[in-house]
C-alpha cells in the first residue's frame, strides 16, 4: 500500500539554497515539496493554502525573521512543526527559536541524509537537533532556573512587556526594548489579556501592579 509522501514547505530567501533543498526534498522516496517561499511574509497565506506537514525555515530572512515568523505561524496551524535551517549557532537564537515554537533546530551544514532523516522524525511527531546545537540546548536549560510559578501562567517575555507597558512604554518602544516587531508584541499582549481575563492595556497594568508581580 502506498505512504503518503511527507509534504515539506520551504523557507529560504537564497536560491541556491532553495532549490537545493527542494531538489533533494522533490527527488527522495517518501517526500514532496509543498512549496517554496523567500521570506515568511510571502509564506503565510502559501502556508496556509499548502497546507505542508512540516515546514523547513531560515532565520535571517529578508523582512520578518525566522523566529517571529514561526511565532506567528505556530499562533496560526497550532499542530504544524517547523524545523529552522540556519548558519547560525549561538545560545540566543537557539533559544529563541525554541521558544517560539521550534521543534527542530539544525545548521545548514547538516548532510542531506540526516536531514532528510530528521525531517521523517519530526514528522512522526519528534524533535531534531544538530549534535552541537542538542549540546548547547542542554547547557542552556542546565544553567537556566525559571521559577517555581508564574502568576497566571505568564510567560517570561510576557511579564517583561507588561512591566514595560506598566513603566509608559507604547507597543513601538516595548518592541524596540524587546527587539522584536510590533506583530510580535500585539501577539503577546492578547495572550495577556486571556490570561489576566481583562480588556485593554490599563486593566492588564493595573491588575499586575494590584496583585504585586508588577512594580
Amino acid at each position: 500500500m502506498a505512504v503518503n509522501p511527507i509534504r515539506v514547505g520551504i523557507i529560504e530567501d537564497q536560491t541556491d539554497v532553495c532549490e537545493g533543498l527542494a531538489t533533494l526534498i522533490g527527488e527522495s522516496d517518501g517526500f514532496a515539496c509543498a512549496g517554496a517561499w523567500p521570506s515568511m511574509e510571502a509564506a503565510f497565506d502559501g502556508i496556509l493554502e499548502a497546507a505542508p506537514d512540516v515546514v523547513l525555515a531560515d532565520i535571517g530572512l529578508p523582512g520578518m525573521s525566522g523566529i517571529e515568523g514561526t511565532l506567528r505561524l505556530r499562533s496560526m496551524r497550532p499542530g504544524m512543526p517547523i524545523v529552522v535551517l540556519t548558519v547560525y549557532n549561538d545560545d540566543e537564537r537557539i533559544f529563541a527559536a525554541i521558544c517560539a515554537g521550534a521543534c527542530g533546530y539544525l545548521l545548514k551544514n547538516t548532510a542531506p541524509s540526516k536531514l532528510l532523516e530528521s525531517l521523517r522524525d519530526v514528522a512522526a511527531g519528534g524533535a531534531a537537533m544538530s549534535p552541537s546545537v542538542a549540546r548547547r540546548v542542554i547547557e542552556l536549560f542546565a544553567r537556566f532556573r525559571p521559577p517555581a510559578e508564574t502568576p497566571y501562567g505568564l510567560s517570561p517575555q510576557e511579564l517583561k512587556l507588561l512591566k514595560l507597558l506598566g513603566e509608559g512604554h507604547h507597543y513601538k518602544t516595548a518592541a524596540a526594548e524587546l527587539r522584536v516587531s510590533i506583530h510580535t508584541v500585539n501577539f503577546h499582549v492578547k495572550a495577556i489579556y486571556d490570561k489576566l481575563q481583562v480588556h485593554s492595556k490599563s486593566e492588564a497594568v493595573a491588575k499586575a501592579i494590584r496583585e504585586g508581580f508588577i512594580r
